[in-house]
């Protein structure tokens, strides 16, 4: 979920991040912040999942 501050303009993004499966909550101050906190979350859940096909079989990860 994304919350903007009140006083947010296109030039100087505020506000806060929340990760509504995990619950983390992150402030950032500028759209590069922004970024980063969404890049930061998809390489984490990247990181926390294997992938799988569509019957829910686990795949070991190639360790290249």
């Amino acid at each position: 979920m994304l919350k903007l501050r009140s006083d947010a303009q296109p030039g100087a993004l505020s506000g806060r991040l929340e990760n509504v499966v995990t619950g983390k909550q992150r402030e950032f101050s500028s759209g590069e912040d922004l970024l980063d906190s969404i890049a930061s979350d998809l390489r984490a859940s990247r990181d926390d999942t294997a992938p799988s096909d569509r019957h829910g079989e686990t795949y070991e990860r190639s360790k290249e």
